[in-house]
């Protein structure tokens, strides 16, 4: 049991030290534009994919960052498959966590994360599909859906992990790629 505490104690220090440098970094203006980003990636080097696969799954659970900069920055440095597969797993693994959180926390996160005005705007939108299911597919398989916050709003749903999981892993990769090759191609 006590190994478990410390493991736990330590990933919890290494979370926070995490959370500072990503605030550090965007405090000091790395996030504000594709080039800025890229040359903060840029700068972990060998480490540079995981980083970008780290700051991506952060964007879903934190949205103050716009996730189409890891997108630029991955497929420019990495290719387009490469910064594809950095960012797939990135936003996966964060939009699983923010269903996960919605689960624990219920509606008070997303209070706390998005305007009032935004929650009932897209509560009313999901209300009215006759198949939320399907209306959540297409909406991760396209561009420009509000992905983060239906990662959570999902998470208030009766709907379980494994089917969240699975729309995310075979909805989310259509829009990602997308992305990839169109910034590869810049």
């Amino acid at each position: 049991m006590k190994w478990k505490k410390l493991l736990t104690i330590a990933s919890v220090i290494l979370f926070l030290f995490l959370l500072a440098g990503v605030g550090k970094a965007y405090m000091d203006g790395r996030f504000e534009s594709t080039e800025t980003f890229q040359e903060y990636i840029k700068g972990f080097g060998l480490f540079a994919p995981i980083v970008l696969t780290v700051l991506q799954a952060l964007q879903v659970v934190f949205p103050i960052l716009p996730g189409f900069l890891g997108c630029a920055a991955g497929a420019v440095l990495f290719g387009s498959m490469g910064g594809f597969w950095c960012n797939y797993i990135g936003i996966s693994v964060g939009s699983i966590l923010a269903f996960l959180l919605a689960k624990k926390y219920g509606v008070k996160i997303i209070e706390k994360l998005f305007s009032k005005e935004q929650y009932e705007k897209y509560s009313k939108m999901a209300g009215k599909s006759k198949s939320y299911v399907l209306f959540l597919f297409l909406g991760m398989a396209l561009p420009l859906f509000p992905d983060d916050f239906f990662c959570y709003f999902s998470g208030l749903t009766k709907m379980q992990v494994k089917k969240f999981a699975a729309i995310i892993i075979v909805g989310k990769p259509w829009c990602i790629l997308a992305y990839s090759l169109a910034f590869a191609a810049i």
